[in-house]
């Protein structure tokens, strides 16, 4: 972050394509457009954006309450999900002087995205000098161009040296995802080819004229041509063991939406319930397990795996507890001591794809989401072991 002297450096010169200033500290949306625009750095600094709250357009400070959760609210803005890819920031309160005045203001940091065009609510925000603005059709194709020359891109904005356009369904890109992704305005006029349209998504990879394989898992015909391992292998035990009888066994593939939607199909069709005294006049339905807690550590089994790897998403079931293995260890800087408190993203263009698809609702989230369900419902924590090789995480049936 910005040393004292830095800070007042900036307050004292003139608002510019790196500074945005605002007296406003509810007004999320402005806040949201200014970090989108930070992070699609269209000047191309290679430096960091920052936005001052409580400091007014000529660069004073000005008396707002930084509370705890101003700063909660404004961190938010990093995980909620409106803006994708997910964004690089930090959020602090710092003390400012003004003549004899003390002042407290919060700074918040934004990093250059590595895989532009970053979108808020479906529309690419950019610095203009001092000004944002709403980047246009040629201005979205220089920071597309921009990232196809980064060499350090995720497996999956990488391309898919091989496959090309007639491997993708195209339909479902338009119909389904298209409209949830971008805004409807930005649709009407969006006069660009469909190559082009995919690559501003990070499905297409237009220098070398092939699908990223994002592009082949999200949209592809026949995923499993190019990704051996991109399905989920669906077991279930007629006991506590893998030696026990095998009563059903199913291998779930195709392209992401596809898999999700079969899963939580699945998922429904596994869960038992049964009635339970609540009172002595009446009963209530519960389940072995929370619905919601599989869900969140299928799906971010899905996710997080490291799709290099040939074996599936295992989804194992026995008489008593369930087992998840995600091939491929922690990721970046998510160590086992620190796990799920800290979270990389391995894949973070098949995240925004979930999360635009409706399947995470916010980032970083889902884990805690399951622990809470599973204490909410009576059943034990989830357990997890971490292995160079796999993530695995088991589940306890309800007593």
């Amino acid at each position: 972050m910005l040393t004292d002297d830095e800070i007042q450096g900036f307050l004292a010169d003139l608002e510019s394509d790196r500074v945005e200033r605002t007296v406003s500290t509810t007004a999320t949306a402005k806040f949201s457009e200014a970090i989108c625009a930070f992070s699609n750095d269209f000047p191309h600094h290679a430096a960091p954006g920052y936005l001052f709250i409580g400091v007014d357009n000529s660069g004073r400070p000005v008396r707002i309450a930084v509370t705890d959760q101003l700063l909660l609210t404004l961190a938010g803005l990093r995980d909620n999900g409106q803006i994708q890819p997910r964004p690089a920031l930090t959020v602090q309160k710092r003390r400012v002087r003004s003549g004899a005045e003390e002042y407290e203001i919060v700074v918040i940091e934004v990093l250059p995205s590595p895989m532009p065009p970053a979108r808020y609510e479906g529309r690419v925000w950019i610095r203009v000098g001092p000004r944002k603005a709403i980047a246009t059709e040629a201005e979205e194709r220089v920071l597309n161009e921009r990232r196809a020359a980064d060499l350090a891109r995720t497996w999956d904005a990488q391309p898919c040296v091989g496959a090309t356009l007639q491997d993708m369904s195209l339909d479902l890109f338009k119909i389904d995802y298209l409209p949830h992704a971008v805004a409807e305005d930005v649709i009407e006029e969006n006069h660009r080819e469909l190559r082009q349209q995919l690559a501003s998504l990070r499905f297409y990879d237009l220098r070398r004229d092939c699908p990223t394989h994002a592009g082949v898992l999200v949209f592809g015909l026949d995923p499993q041509q190019w990704v051996e391992g991109a399905r989920v292998q669906f077991v279930r035990f007629d006991g506590p063991a893998l030696s026990d009888p095998v009563v059903n066994d199913r291998s779930v593939a195709g392209d992401l939406h596809t898999v999700l939607r079969a899963l939580d199909a699945l998922i429904d069709a596994q869960i038992e319930t049964r009635p339970v005294e609540a009172s002595a006049l009446r009963e209530e339905a519960v389940s072995t397990y929370p619905r919601v807690a599989v869900r969140e550590l299928l799906m971010n089994a899905i996710l997080h795996r490291d799709y290099l790897a040939s074996g599936p998403v295992r989804f194992y079931w026995f008489s008593d507890h369930l087992e998840i293995q995600s091939p491929g260890g922690l990721y970046g800087e998510a160590t086992p001591e620190n796990f799920p408190r800290q979270n990389a993203y391995r894949n973070p263009v098949l995240a925004e794809a979930m999360r635009t698809l409706g399947y995470i609702n916010r980032f970083g989230r889902g884990v805690a989401r399951a622990q809470e369900a599973l204490v909410k419902g009576g059943n034990p924590p989830a357990e997890f072991t971490f292995n160079p090789h796999y993530v695995l995480a088991i589940l306890r049936r309800r007593g």
